[in-house]
């Protein structure tokens, strides 16, 4: 197993998830990035957040398999599950 693939990843199902999370509250609410993370944490909606943010993974993962990078793609599905783990304790 190349590491380096399962890290490269890792990294872009951070970043899809990221910019999920971005472009949600951007287009979804009237708040900017921050304000919009700390109004969503004071409700307790922050793991719906991450839940919205994280669909941009399924497209990651299903582009990423389409091209047969199969490490790639695991590196987004542990991105996955390291979110729900942190979501789970924040």
């Amino acid at each position: 197993m190349n590491k380096k693939d399962l890290f490269i990843g890792l990294g872009l199902g951070l970043i899809a998830s990221l910019a999920g999370c971005y472009l949600f509250i951007i287009l979804g609410t009237n708040y900017n990035f921050i304000a919009g993370i700390q109004i969503l944490k004071q409700q307790g909606s922050l793991g719906k957040l991450v839940t919205l943010g994280s669909l941009l993974d399924l497209a990651l993962f299903t582009i990423l398999l389409k091209k047969n990078k199969e490490i790639m793609a695991r590196g987004v599905v542990l991105s996955v599950i390291l979110l729900a783990l942190l979501t789970l304790f924040l």
